[in-house]
């Protein structure tokens, strides 16, 4: 299993290899012994599967606030997405970045530390995301950025009017005017 850093180095890619015969093939996508030698040290409580029908589908950019916060660690298992985390660490250096990164259904995942809002946009349809989660989910905790907030430079491979998002994500607040949630 490769586990690397991305531009935003507390965002990592996770690369598993397959082991293929005539009956197909195996592979390990998720080992605790390889995480925490590469810093990851979450305790995963909840695992979440998604679905997503249309090309142009956009979830988020969602997180939980604290004390409920999430690490997430996602993976696709059919289709292919563009991958979003934002730094929404006030002291962190890279505070307000983002990393983008396609995931296709290959087994690569991304892990996304406690302190960043996620989201994702399907690139192929049919898209089936499943995703482990550092803690349970606590409606009373949730927030989110507005996905295509121009403040926060994210290249999305979709239009406002092409994206299809839940009535909920099209409320969410645009970058400048969310609460400070992490330190």
């Amino acid at each position: 299993m490769d586990i690397h850093a991305l531009h935003l180095p507390d965002v990592k890619l996770v690369r598993p290899r397959r082991f293929g015969d005539e009956r197909g093939w195996f592979m390990e996508t998720y080992r605790r012994e390889a995480f925490l030698a590469a810093g990851i040290t979450d305790d995963f409580a909840q695992d979440n599967q998604s679905f997503s029908a249309a090309r142009g589908t956009v979830r988020g950019l969602h997180l939980q606030k604290p004390p409920h916060a999430q690490a997430k660690l996602v993976r696709v298992l059919s289709g292919r997405i563009l991958d979003v985390a934002v730094d929404l660490r006030r002291s962190s250096p890279t505070f307000g970045q983002h990393v983008a990164v396609e995931i296709p259904d290959d087994g690569t995942s991304i892990y996304v530390p406690v302190g960043f809002a996620h989201g994702f946009c399907t690139l192929t349809e049919n898209v089936t995301i499943a995703y482990k989660v550092s803690d349970t989910y606590a409606p009373q905790a949730e927030a989110g950025v507005l996905w295509n907030d121009p403040a926060l430079g994210i290249s999305w491979p979709v239009s406002d009017t092409e994206a299809t998002l839940s009535a909920k994500d099209r409320q969410l607040p645009l970058f400048a005017d969310l609460e400070p949630v992490f330190p």
